[in-house]
């Protein structure tokens, strides 16, 4: 089996504090440089989607203002879903062995705006942020690029869902990618 290279990764939050706000759903998707998902001979691709319980009392807290409005069928869908979550460590577990059964030693995170999500993986996943490569694959870098350069814009869905932003992430990497050539 062919080993990945970039562990695409989405976090949803109860908002964007990691001091005061926790991570409620996670997404990972493993690729190789071709940004296509890696796959066993039986078809099995390389992702997984895991939900952390967190207290309902936060998540009343922390899920208010304009975002949350604009955005109510997500966070209702995370606040339903919640009552199936496991905790912060057995998500950290399952992520793990994600990790150990797709990549080699270097794990590179990607991912849109990549750099709040490791603030708290760092903080609530200690165990993963050790396996993680120094260096990151920032979407949004692209993006700030051929915006500002180039005057031109991917639309991206904006769905609010774990699985549903990495796989809209990849399609705008790919968009950006076939911009050079």
């Amino acid at each position: 089996m062919k080993k990945a290279k970039l562990l695409w990764i989405d976090l949803e939050m109860t908002g964007l504090i990691p001091e005061k706000d926790r991570i409620l759903e996670v997404a990972a998707i493993a690729t190789g440089w071709d940004l296509e998902p890696v796959m066993l001979k039986d078809g099995t691709k390389a992702e997984m989607t895991a939900v952390v319980k967190v207290p309902e009392k936060l998540m009343k807290e922390r899920m208010v203002g304009e975002f949350w409005e604009k955005n109510a069928e997500s966070r209702d869908g995370l606040m339903q879903q919640n009552a199936e979550g496991k905790s912060a460590e057995e998500v950290e577990d399952v992520l793990l062995a994600f990790m150990d059964k797709w990549f080699g030693q270097e794990i590179i995170l990607a991912g849109n705006s990549i750099h709040q999500d490791r603030k708290f993986i760092d903080r609530e996943w200690p165990r993963v942020a050790k396996r993680l490569y120094y260096r990151m694959l920032d979407v949004s870098a692209w993006k700030v690029y051929f915006e500002g350069a180039r005057g031109k814009k991917f639309v991206k869905r904006e769905a609010h869902r774990a699985l549903d932003d990495i796989l809209g992430s990849i399609e705008e990497l790919k968009w950006y990618v076939g911009e050079l050539k």
